[in-house]
């Protein structure tokens, strides 16, 4: 493992024990999606959904565990091997109820996941 790696991990796992109540509070992000996307105004909606960075803080402080995922270290070298990926955790959240099932679809979470969880992990995961 390389030491900016390392260091980058020891950080991250910092930051997630002092920031326990970013999770519970779950602020939202804002997506706006139009039925015809020249038309927005009225064809617009307003959907919310939790940040990505909450989404995986969330996982490793054990909220996804009645879903099969695991917490803390275990979280980490799970992501590590490939045991885990950015999807498993939205498929988590949508078990869970914290996302809709539509988000399976939105490219741009999924991506801003696979950003958060690999910061995580020191993994780059394939788009």
């Amino acid at each position: 493992m390389k030491l900016t790696t390392l260091i980058n991990s020891t950080v991250i796992i910092a930051s997630l024990a002092f920031t326990s109540g970013i999770a519970s509070a779950q602020t939202a992000t804002s997506i706006n999606t139009a039925v015809n996307p020249d038309v927005l105004g009225s064809n617009s909606t307003n959907v919310s959904y939790i940040q990505p960075f909450n989404l995986v803080n969330l996982a490793y402080q054990g909220g996804f565990k009645q879903q099969g995922v695991p917490s803390g270290g275990t979280l980490i070298s799970e992501g590590q091997r490939g045991n885990i990926t950015p999807k498993d955790l939205v498929k988590a959240a949508i078990n869970a109820k914290k996302l809709p099932a539509q988000v399976l679809n939105n490219q741009d979470y999924i991506s801003a996941v696979n950003l958060q969880l690999g910061v995580l992990t020191g993994v780059d995961y394939p788009e």
